[in-house]
């Protein structure tokens, strides 16, 4: 059902999950991470739904989040973070396969986001950075966990402190795409592998599912942690002159 930015379609088991504010390339707000949330809870206990699709449509995954809208937020309180870390916490808490169509530019959480996720398809348009470094901020999302153990160390260092973008050739080689595919296709690539997996015994794939990936535990500590250290850079010299050019580029 339509939910103003975020979009929730079903179709034979599959739970589509799309991102529609393409005037804003899609970047995030609070009520969009909640309806993101809202969205992978309810399927957690919904035997009819195997899987899910995380899409952008066509042309854009997503600028990460919104600016303006998290600059209106209470910056100096940990709570600020809550919806994000909600979002957070019902990717590394969900039980059921999570396949990403990536079409187009893919920043910030966008690409935190698809260290969650078990398929990823993109588009050769599409392009990965998180570059929270130059805004003087440090990672979120248990990046610093999932990023190193996917395409190790230096691939991670080079996207998480040097803030470099990756191209969906450069992600294929890291290992966190899996497929590569021309510009509009993704998400009808997505909906087969979806097809795919929903023939499979559910039972069988949760549980090996739960064995190849980190224990929520673990990731849900990471986040905590991330997000600790997130907060304090907030109110650092850097993080406070970046948002501060960010607001004068915007009154021009």
């Amino acid at each position: 059902m339509p939910n103003g930015n975020i979009v929730v379609t079903e179709e034979r088991g599959t739970r589509v999950i799309t991102l529609r504010r393409p005037g804003k390339k899609n970047a995030i707000t609070q009520e969009m991470y909640r309806e993101m949330s809202r969205a992978i809870d309810t399927a957690q206990n919904n035997p009819d739904i195997r899987c899910m699709i995380i899409t952008g449509g066509s042309g854009v995954f997503t600028a990460g989040d919104d600016i303006d809208d998290f600059l209106q937020a209470d910056t100096a309180r940990p709570e600020t973070l809550s919806n994000g870390a909600k979002f957070l916490y019902s990717l590394a808490l969900n039980s059921k396969p999570i396949i990403a169509a990536v079409d187009g530019a893919s920043i910030g959480m966008g690409t935190v986001m698809l260290f969650h996720c078990d398929y990823v398809l993109a588009s050769t348009a599409a392009t990965f950075s998180a570059p929270y470094i130059h805004l003087g901020l440090v990672p979120v999302g248990a990046a610093s966990l999932l990023m190193p153990n996917t395409m190790g160390y230096q691939r991670a260092f080079a996207m998480l402190i040097m803030g470099r973008s990756f191209t969906a050739a450069e992600a294929h080689a890291a290992g966190f795409v899996n497929t590569v595919v021309s510009p509009g296709h993704t998400e009808v690539e997505a909906r087969k592998v979806a097809r795919e997996i929903c023939r499979l015994p559910a039972e069988a794939v949760a549980i090996s599912r739960k064995l190849l990936r980190a224990p929520p535990e673990e990731l849900t500590r990471r986040i905590d942690q991330e997000a600790h250290l997130f907060g304090e850079r907030l109110k650092s010299d850097d993080a406070v002159a970046a948002f501060n050019a960010f607001a004068n580029r915007k009154k021009r």
